[in-house]
Protein backbone atom coordinates (compact mmCIF):
# COMPACT_ATOMS: atom_id res chain seq x y z
CA UNK A 1 0.00 0.00 0.00
CA UNK A 2 1.43 3.41 -0.97
CA UNK A 3 1.89 6.32 1.44
CA UNK A 4 -1.03 8.24 -0.08
CA UNK A 5 -3.39 5.23 0.22
CA UNK A 6 -2.28 4.62 3.82
CA UNK A 7 -2.74 8.28 4.72
CA UNK A 8 -6.21 8.42 3.22
CA UNK A 9 -7.19 5.17 4.90
CA UNK A 10 -6.26 6.62 8.27
CA UNK A 11 -7.90 9.94 7.36
CA UNK A 12 -11.20 8.14 6.70
CA UNK A 13 -10.98 6.56 10.16
CA UNK A 14 -10.39 9.95 11.80
CA UNK A 15 -13.06 11.67 9.72
CA UNK A 16 -15.61 9.05 10.67
CA UNK A 17 -15.56 10.33 14.24
CA UNK A 18 -16.63 13.77 12.99
CA UNK A 19 -19.05 12.46 10.39
CA UNK A 20 -21.02 10.42 12.89
CA UNK A 21 -21.88 13.45 15.00
CA UNK A 22 -21.78 16.25 12.46
CA UNK A 23 -19.03 18.19 10.75
CA UNK A 24 -20.06 21.81 10.43
CA UNK A 25 -16.94 23.93 10.95
CA UNK A 26 -16.97 26.59 13.64
CA UNK A 27 -15.21 29.77 12.60
CA UNK A 28 -12.14 30.41 14.70
CA UNK A 29 -10.48 33.77 15.26
CA UNK A 30 -6.82 34.41 14.62
CA UNK A 31 -4.23 35.33 17.20
CA UNK A 32 -0.49 35.56 17.46
CA UNK A 33 -0.15 32.00 18.70
CA UNK A 34 -0.32 28.91 16.56
CA UNK A 35 -3.68 27.56 17.70
CA UNK A 36 -7.20 28.90 18.01
CA UNK A 37 -8.66 29.15 21.49
CA UNK A 38 -12.45 29.50 21.77
CA UNK A 39 -13.10 30.43 25.41
CA UNK A 40 -15.69 28.44 27.31
CA UNK A 41 -18.22 30.81 28.80
CA UNK A 42 -19.74 29.95 32.20
CA UNK A 43 -23.48 29.29 32.04
CA UNK A 44 -26.28 29.09 34.54
CA UNK A 45 -27.16 25.46 33.87
CA UNK A 46 -24.62 22.72 34.34
CA UNK A 47 -24.71 19.06 33.44
CA UNK A 48 -23.64 16.28 35.74
CA UNK A 49 -19.88 15.80 36.00
CA UNK A 50 -18.34 14.27 32.89
CA UNK A 51 -15.64 11.67 32.94
CA UNK A 52 -12.27 13.35 32.48
CA UNK A 53 -8.56 12.82 32.83
CA UNK A 54 -6.77 12.25 36.08
CA UNK A 55 -4.22 14.39 37.88
CA UNK A 56 -1.80 14.10 34.99
CA UNK A 57 -4.25 15.78 32.64
CA UNK A 58 -3.66 15.14 28.96
CA UNK A 59 -0.59 13.03 29.76
CA UNK A 60 -2.96 10.25 30.77
CA UNK A 61 -5.84 10.85 28.38
CA UNK A 62 -4.16 11.55 25.03
CA UNK A 63 -5.57 8.93 22.63
CA UNK A 64 -3.60 6.71 20.30
CA UNK A 65 -0.14 7.23 21.80
CA UNK A 66 1.99 4.34 20.48
CA UNK A 67 4.42 2.25 22.47
CA UNK A 68 8.03 3.36 22.47
CA UNK A 69 8.93 0.45 20.21
CA UNK A 70 6.25 1.34 17.69
CA UNK A 71 7.18 5.02 17.77
CA UNK A 72 10.81 4.18 17.03
CA UNK A 73 9.69 2.04 14.11
CA UNK A 74 7.42 4.79 12.79
CA UNK A 75 10.15 7.41 13.16
CA UNK A 76 12.62 5.27 11.23
CA UNK A 77 10.13 4.99 8.36
CA UNK A 78 9.29 8.70 8.08
CA UNK A 79 10.49 10.60 5.03
CA UNK A 80 13.28 13.02 5.90
CA UNK A 81 13.14 16.25 3.91
CA UNK A 82 13.63 20.00 4.39
CA UNK A 83 10.57 22.07 5.23
CA UNK A 84 8.48 22.96 2.20
CA UNK A 85 7.37 26.51 1.47
CA UNK A 86 4.65 28.37 3.35
CA UNK A 87 3.31 29.67 0.03
CA UNK A 88 -0.48 29.63 0.05
CA UNK A 89 -0.78 28.76 3.75
CA UNK A 90 -3.77 30.07 5.68
CA UNK A 91 -5.34 28.79 8.87
CA UNK A 92 -8.75 28.72 7.20
CA UNK A 93 -7.45 25.86 5.04
CA UNK A 94 -7.79 23.72 8.20
CA UNK A 95 -11.40 24.35 9.37
CA UNK A 96 -11.79 24.06 13.14
CA UNK A 97 -13.36 23.65 15.53
CA UNK A 98 -15.83 21.19 13.98
CA UNK A 99 -19.22 20.30 15.46
CA UNK A 100 -19.08 17.04 17.41
CA UNK A 101 -22.75 16.58 18.27
CA UNK A 102 -24.94 17.61 21.24
CA UNK A 103 -23.94 21.28 20.78
CA UNK A 104 -20.29 20.34 21.35
CA UNK A 105 -17.38 21.24 19.13
CA UNK A 106 -13.91 19.73 19.08
CA UNK A 107 -12.52 22.13 21.67
CA UNK A 108 -15.20 21.25 24.21
CA UNK A 109 -14.67 17.52 23.64
CA UNK A 110 -10.97 17.88 24.40
CA UNK A 111 -11.66 19.97 27.51
CA UNK A 112 -14.01 17.26 28.76
CA UNK A 113 -11.53 14.49 27.99
CA UNK A 114 -8.49 16.16 29.53
CA UNK A 115 -10.16 17.66 32.60
CA UNK A 116 -11.26 16.33 35.96
CA UNK A 117 -14.80 16.87 37.28
CA UNK A 118 -15.80 18.81 34.19
CA UNK A 119 -19.35 20.20 34.24
CA UNK A 120 -20.93 21.60 31.11
CA UNK A 121 -23.94 23.83 30.46
CA UNK A 122 -26.68 23.02 27.95
CA UNK A 123 -24.53 24.52 25.19
CA UNK A 124 -21.70 22.10 26.05
CA UNK A 125 -19.48 24.85 27.42
CA UNK A 126 -17.29 23.81 30.35
CA UNK A 127 -18.45 25.78 33.39
CA UNK A 128 -16.28 24.12 36.00
CA UNK A 129 -13.57 21.52 36.38
CA UNK A 130 -9.82 21.36 36.74
CA UNK A 131 -7.04 20.88 34.21
CA UNK A 132 -3.29 20.28 34.32
CA UNK A 133 -1.18 21.39 31.37
CA UNK A 134 1.19 18.51 30.59
CA UNK A 135 3.65 20.90 28.90
CA UNK A 136 4.48 22.91 32.01
CA UNK A 137 2.48 21.43 34.88
CA UNK A 138 0.34 24.55 35.32
CA UNK A 139 -3.06 23.93 36.91
CA UNK A 140 -6.21 25.91 36.23
CA UNK A 141 -9.90 25.74 37.07
CA UNK A 142 -11.24 28.10 34.41
CA UNK A 143 -11.69 26.54 30.97
CA UNK A 144 -10.96 29.81 29.19
CA UNK A 145 -7.41 29.61 30.55
CA UNK A 146 -6.80 26.52 28.39
CA UNK A 147 -5.71 26.43 24.79
CA UNK A 148 -6.25 23.35 22.64
CA UNK A 149 -2.92 22.61 21.06
CA UNK A 150 -2.39 20.81 17.77
CA UNK A 151 0.48 18.47 18.61
CA UNK A 152 1.77 18.92 15.05
CA UNK A 153 0.93 22.57 14.32
CA UNK A 154 -1.07 23.35 11.22
CA UNK A 155 1.71 25.40 9.65
CA UNK A 156 4.23 22.63 10.30
CA UNK A 157 1.87 20.14 8.68
CA UNK A 158 1.50 22.44 5.68
CA UNK A 159 5.26 22.60 5.21
CA UNK A 160 5.67 18.84 5.58
CA UNK A 161 2.98 17.65 3.18
CA UNK A 162 -0.49 19.01 4.02
CA UNK A 163 -0.33 21.69 1.31
CA UNK A 164 -1.19 18.92 -1.19
CA UNK A 165 -4.17 17.58 0.77
CA UNK A 166 -7.83 17.93 -0.06
CA UNK A 167 -9.84 20.30 2.20
CA UNK A 168 -11.66 17.40 3.87
CA UNK A 169 -8.38 15.83 4.96
CA UNK A 170 -7.12 19.11 6.42
CA UNK A 171 -10.36 19.43 8.37
CA UNK A 172 -10.00 15.90 9.73
CA UNK A 173 -6.40 16.65 10.75
CA UNK A 174 -7.39 19.84 12.58
CA UNK A 175 -10.19 18.08 14.51
CA UNK A 176 -8.67 14.64 15.04
CA UNK A 177 -9.91 13.13 18.31
CA UNK A 178 -8.73 9.62 17.45
CA UNK A 179 -4.98 10.16 17.24
CA UNK A 180 -2.72 12.06 19.71
CA UNK A 181 -3.07 15.37 17.88
CA UNK A 182 -5.12 17.54 20.28
CA UNK A 183 -4.60 18.31 23.97
CA UNK A 184 -5.51 20.98 26.50
CA UNK A 185 -2.51 23.03 27.60
CA UNK A 186 -1.75 26.35 29.26
CA UNK A 187 -2.06 29.38 27.02
CA UNK A 188 1.50 30.39 27.91
CA UNK A 189 3.02 27.11 26.71
CA UNK A 190 0.88 27.13 23.58
CA UNK A 191 2.01 30.63 22.64
CA UNK A 192 5.61 29.71 23.41
CA UNK A 193 5.44 26.67 21.15
CA UNK A 194 3.81 28.48 18.24
CA UNK A 195 4.42 26.59 15.00
CA UNK A 196 7.79 25.19 16.03
CA UNK A 197 8.90 21.60 15.69
CA UNK A 198 10.47 19.57 18.53
CA UNK A 199 13.96 20.60 17.43
CA UNK A 200 12.99 24.25 18.06
CA UNK A 201 10.69 23.93 21.09
CA UNK A 202 10.31 21.29 23.78
CA UNK A 203 7.83 21.10 26.68
CA UNK A 204 9.37 22.72 29.78
CA UNK A 205 8.24 19.63 31.72
CA UNK A 206 10.90 17.18 30.59
CA UNK A 207 8.92 14.31 32.11
CA UNK A 208 6.49 14.76 29.22
CA UNK A 209 9.14 14.43 26.52
CA UNK A 210 8.59 10.69 26.13
CA UNK A 211 4.86 11.14 25.49
CA UNK A 212 5.49 14.21 23.32
CA UNK A 213 7.98 12.38 21.12
CA UNK A 214 5.71 9.36 20.73
CA UNK A 215 2.65 11.47 19.97
CA UNK A 216 4.40 13.77 17.47
CA UNK A 217 5.92 10.80 15.66
CA UNK A 218 2.55 9.01 15.56
CA UNK A 219 0.75 11.99 14.03
CA UNK A 220 3.43 12.45 11.39
CA UNK A 221 3.29 8.74 10.55
CA UNK A 222 -0.52 8.63 10.49
CA UNK A 223 -0.70 11.48 7.99
CA UNK A 224 2.48 10.57 6.04
CA UNK A 225 4.11 13.90 6.84
CA UNK A 226 7.85 14.37 6.47
CA UNK A 227 10.35 15.34 9.17
CA UNK A 228 13.51 17.40 8.90
CA UNK A 229 16.87 15.94 9.85
CA UNK A 230 17.00 18.11 13.01
CA UNK A 231 13.41 17.19 13.89
CA UNK A 232 14.15 13.47 13.63
CA UNK A 233 17.26 13.83 15.78
CA UNK A 234 15.33 15.61 18.54
CA UNK A 235 12.49 13.09 18.40
CA UNK A 236 15.06 10.32 18.84
CA UNK A 237 16.41 12.15 21.88
CA UNK A 238 12.89 12.48 23.29
CA UNK A 239 12.18 8.78 22.80
CA UNK A 240 15.45 8.03 24.58
CA UNK A 241 13.97 9.60 27.73
CA UNK A 242 11.31 6.88 27.91
CA UNK A 243 11.73 4.46 30.79
CA UNK A 244 12.91 1.05 29.70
Amino acid sequence: MGAQQLRWGRYVAAAAVIAVVGCTPVAGGKHTGSHDNKPSVPGAEASSPAAGGGEAGAAGTLPGVPSVRKARSELAALKVAPHGPMTGYRRSAFPHWAEQGAHCDTRERVLQRDGTGVRRDKECRAVSGSWVSPYDGKKFRVASAADIDHMVPLANAWRSGARSWAPAERKAFANDLTHPQLLAVSAASNRSKGDQGPDEWQPPAKAFWCTYGRAWTSVKATYALSVTKAEKAKLTEMLDTCAG
